[in-house]
């Protein structure tokens, strides 16, 4: 999984407001792939690499690039990725199937909860952007959840738990035993270093509160 940057003009000022965000979210490009979309864009190819430039000295990590001519890019630069989710639903439809919308039957709707009966082994990684994401067992380092709403682990976590990963931020953290690696909630983030020891190796759950990364013990 890649996140997506898109950058707006002026881009002076919009990586300002990218540098605000990760004050608030530290870890949040930390060993993560990202995508950068140019279609809001015009530049030079010497902008492209100067801009480039700019998010490798904020850590971000650029694989590939979206809404850019490739005639454009000179053979130092990352590809354009093709091949990924269209930005309108509509777009991916052919003409028929719009101008026929009852040809064939609804599709069926996306689960809201996914359940994890094993436990997550190190390198392991689970994304569920549809709502609540449950592990009977445990999280293990280097293991990641990512979950659109809350995540319940009734184990210990070791690795990364993201939650509210489309939006939410409402959605909580629930564990029986806190030695994360990260927790985060709606792209604000707290690393193992920034927890206070009495919140390690015991339950928790963690939740956000005007854009705060709170955490605290169950019991």
């Amino acid at each position: 999984m890649a996140f997506a940057l898109a950058p707006e003009p002026p881009i002076a000022d919009w990586l300002a407001q990218l540098d605000k965000w990760t004050r608030n979210s530290p870890g949040f490009f930390v060993g993560r792939p990202v995508v950068l979309d140019l279609a809001a864009v015009t530049l030079s190819e010497f902008a492209i690499t100067h801009l480039l430039k700019e998010l490798a000295e904020r850590g971000v990590r650029i694989m590939g690039f979206e809404g850019v001519d490739p005639s454009g890019l000179g053979p130092s630069l990352p590809p354009v990725l093709t091949g990924g989710r269209p930005r309108d639903p509509d777009e991916a439809l052919e003409p028929a199937a719009r101008q026929q919308p009852n040809a064939g039957p609804p599709p069926r709707p996306e689960p809201t909860s996914l359940l994890l009966e094993n436990p997550l082994r190190s390198g392991q990684s689970v994304s569920f952007p549809f709502g609540d994401v449950t592990v009977l067992g445990a999280v293990g380092s280097g293991a990641e959840i990512v979950a659109g709403g809350s995540i319940h682990i009734y184990g210990t976590l070791r690795g990364r738990a993201m939650a509210g990963s489309t939006g939410k931020a409402g959605a909580r953290i629930f564990c029986m035993r806190n030695e994360a690696e990260l927790l985060a909630i709606d792209g604000y983030y707290r690393t193992a270093e920034e927890m206070e020891p009495k919140l390690r190796s015991r339950p928790v759950q963690v939740w956000l509160e005007r854009g705060v990364l709170s955490i605290a013990a169950l019991n």
